[in-house]
């Protein structure tokens, strides 16, 4: 694999001219037509499709409409609820309500199922779809019966990329999709396009995940593609499955990107033509002469079985390279797991070495990455007539849509796993965010699912329960359950795969999915359970603000995992407040309680009353403030609290992560950068500042004061510098904050004090 910063020209999809200063000559004397970098970035894939769906009229600032929208069960509640509050009367376009994530109805009583009919009756009320629990993974769904070439589909979830079938698909917090159901727009610079280049063919035994490590293994630390454009090109497209394609994009959200797109061809075509909808292909590619910003050549032929070991899937080695240095790399890994959890739990994985070898707890197939028809094909030959064995070691497995796991059953790959000892589950996201197949205490477990950040599998390190994942393909996890746990690379053993035909049945859908056809009843009445709550209302911006630093984060990054845990909080993600007493519990568990203390402050001063009254420690805060800026005073001062963290919000795109900080009175959050977009957007849209700081020393500590004079007059003058104070030793210190560039409407959504008040006016 090579990367190359400076781009390159792609000629007829398959000369590849790298950026020179005699690229151009080059690319004239090759072509006979002169064109100029700028007209050939015209060229790609994902120009075409930003334009049509652009409605500024300008491409450098676009303002995009969706075709559709797609979230699930622990999204879909808030961002109706927030939507509902804004004013929403019908969904405008087409808005699917999936029921994957809380399927598990014991966990926290009716609660889940309540949220599940909350759905359906907004559905009918609203005219949108609704898939039921166990009918198929959201992104599943997506494929079979939403994407289309050349179209855009927002989902709220950070795994929505069905590029692999030309479909442009971002994945965002839920206020973006309550922006395209108020029929407003999604704002974003135009972004850079990262041409992935593929040549050769996968040698047997590799997979789709295999091929996304590796990609992703290069490009996360680096940043390679960060908010960029992924769009696949090259000859080596033409040698993947569509199943494999998909396995391959659905993880290339794991590299910070954007979005992702695919050419397209007749095997693309044959997908739509499976699934009753051949008339949404569309034949994709970029055009005679297309310049990408950047470039990586990927020659699949080279790519060997992968493993991410613990904590995150850029942790990636060869199979074959961690056995043949097993004990450094395991020792590596509980080192950085004795850094992230702060020496509270001991992870320890060098006691799973047996004879030399690495022997695991668990296998897990499953879900929008692993659960595909093909993946569970594959894995099916490799252990047909073998035994997974009677000790720890688990297999289980899950189908992503049932229509997936019907033909399964049909051409006995079922039959063949469960002989084995595997269990074979419903179509359930569970096992990728913790709420599924849980393993015990110190148990390793490796999957083909999407993530496999700290807790994510559903230990809990504030109660010395630790576990971990390690991600691979369903073919190597299969090699592995052949082998009862020892860890095996699917290269290594011999097999035939059948690669029998898939047949779509939409029955099931048929008889089961509630699709309104975009028709409305607003007569129909909305089911509320009693976990599902009002936003609570929220301040505007105040024209000064102190900030109490609350938490203090110096990893590397800090996921979305970490800021709100998954899992079984998932119940709670109805109820705003219910939700924000797990915020940073599992990073920071004196977090709540010193965000609230300093949030009776803020409810003082709009009761009324006195800040130092409610939070006496304030007196002297304004105090020392009085001193330099005598003029400031509980009529025009705000007080809520803030956190540090070096680079916060990779993973998911829960908007939660956000607004329980702001429940909870945040203000804002500092950081060196931010990790995706998508966080960065859900603070803008919950009304909290995203602020920069250089790296370096900080200027405060955790449970400093800090004081931001005439914040709101900054704001709408459009700074990106802000004059701020440490309030501390009796006097105040100054410092920089900085802040990227906001759009006229994040600037409004920020004075209004979040998204709800912005569209109520």
């Amino acid at each position: 694999m090579k990367l190359y910063e400076n781009g390159a020209y792609l000629l007829n999809g398959k000369e590849v001219v790298y950026q020179s200063p005699d690229a151009f000559a080059e690319v004239k004397s090759r072509t006979g037509v002169a064109v100029t970098t700028d007209e050939a970035k015209k060229n790609t894939i994902a120009y075409g499709i930003l334009q049509e769906h652009n409605t500024s009229g300008n491409m450098d600032k676009l303002q995009i409409k969706f075709d559709k929208l797609t979230s699930h069960d622990i999204t879909f509640v808030g961002i109706i609820q927030t939507a509902r509050a804004s004013g929403l009367e019908k969904f405008p376009i087409p808005y699917v309500l999936t029921n994957c994530h809380n399927s598990l109805c014991a966990v926290g009583g009716t609660i889940n199922e309540d949220d599940h009919m909350f759905g359906l009756t907004c559905a009918k009320k609203y005219g949108g779809i609704y898939v039921p629990p166990h009918q198929a993974v959201i992104h599943q769904f997506a494929r079979e019966m939403l994407a289309g070439g050349g179209k855009m589909i927002l989902g709220s979830d950070s795994h929505t990329r069905y590029g692999a079938l030309g479909t442009m698909a971002v994945g965002e917090g839920g206020p973006e999709l309550v922006k395209q159901l108020l029929n407003k727009t999604y704002d974003i610079d135009y972004p850079g396009v990262v041409g992935i280049y593929l040549t050769g063919e996968p040698m047997k035994g590799v997979g789709p995940q295999d091929i996304a490590l590796a990609i992703i293994g290069e490009v996360f630390d680096n940043g390679f593609v960060k908010n960029k454009v992924m769009e696949f090109v090259g000859p080596g497209v033409s040698n993947l499955s569509v199943d494999f394609r998909i396995g391959v994009d659905v993880m290339t959200t794991e590299t910070t990107c954007l979005t992702s797109i695919w050419r397209t061809d007749d095997k693309v075509r044959e997908f739509y033509e499976i699934h009753g909808r051949e008339e949404e292909y569309k034949e994709l590619n970029p055009g005679d002469v297309a310049f990408y910003d950047s470039f990586i050549e990927i020659d699949l032929s080279q790519i060997k079985p992968m493993i991410a070991m613990p904590f995150h899937p850029s942790n990636t080695y060869t199979i074959e390279e961690l056995n043949a240095n097993l004990m450094d790399i395991l020792d590596d890994c509980e080192k950085r797991a004795a850094v992230s959890f702060d020496g509270k739990v001991k992870l320890d994985l060098k006691s799973k070495v047996r004879n030399g070898r690495l022997y695991v707890d668990q296998g897990i197939i499953a879900g929008c990455a692993g659960g595909g028809f093909e993946n569970i094909c594959d894995a099916a030959d490799i252990l047909k007539g073998a035994s997974i064995g009677a000790d720890e070691f688990t297999l289980s497995v899950y189908p992503a849509s049932t229509p997936i796991y019907m033909e399964l059953v049909k051409n006995g790959a079922i039959a063949n796993l469960m002989a084995t000892g595997a269990i074979v589950k419903t179509a359930f996201c569970g096992p990728c965010f913790g709420a599924g197949d849980t393993p015990a205490n110190n148990a390793f477990s490796i999957r083909h699912s999407t993530r496999n950040f700290p807790n994510r599998e559903g230990s809990k390190i504030q109660n010395g329960q630790i576990s971990s994942v390690a991600l691979m393909d369903a073919r190597s996890i299969a090699a592995t359950a052949a082998n009862k746990g020892y860890l095996t690379a699917a290269t290594d053993v011999d097999v035939t795969f059948t690669k029998p035909k898939y047949f779509f049945d939409k029955t099931i859908y048929e008889n089961r999915v509630f699709d309104s056809k975009g028709v409305a009843d607003p007569d129909v009445e909305i089911h509320f359970g009693p976990n599902i709550k009002d936003w609570p209302a929220m301040s505007a911006l105040p024209e000064n603000m102190v900030l109490k630093v609350v938490s203090e984060i110096h990893d590397p990054v800090t996921t979305t995992d970490e800021l709100i845990p998954s899992g079984e909080t998932s119940s709670f993600r109805s109820n705003p407040l219910g939700l924000a007493e797990f915020t940073l519990s599992r990073k920071d568990p004196e977090y709540v309680g010193r965000a609230k203390e300093i949030q009776k402050a803020q409810k003082a001063i709009e009761a009324g009353q006195c800040a130092g009254e409610a939070v006496p420690e304030v007196r002297g805060v304004m105090d020392i403030i009085k001193q330099q800026f005598p003029n400031v005073g509980h009529d025009n001062i705000g007080f809520g609290s803030t956190i540090f963290a070096v680079k916060p919000g990779d993973g998911s795109a829960r908007e939660q992560a956000a607004s329980c900080q702001k429940v909870l009175g945040g203000w804002a959050n500092i950081a060196n950068e931010y990790a995706t977009k998508r966080y960065r957007s859900n603070l803008i849209n919950w009304g909290m500042l995203p602020f920069i700081i250089d790296e370096g020393e900080l200027p405060f500590t955790n449970l400093d004061y800090l004081f931001l004079p005439g914040i709101r007059e900054a704001i709408a003058e459009g700074k990106t510098e802000f004059e701020a104070y440490v309030v501390k030793d009796g006097a105040l210190k100054p410092f920089t904050l900085k802040m990227g560039t906001l759009t006229p409407d994040e600037k409004d959504i920020i004075l209004k004090g979040c998204l709800i008040n912005y569209y109520r006016g």
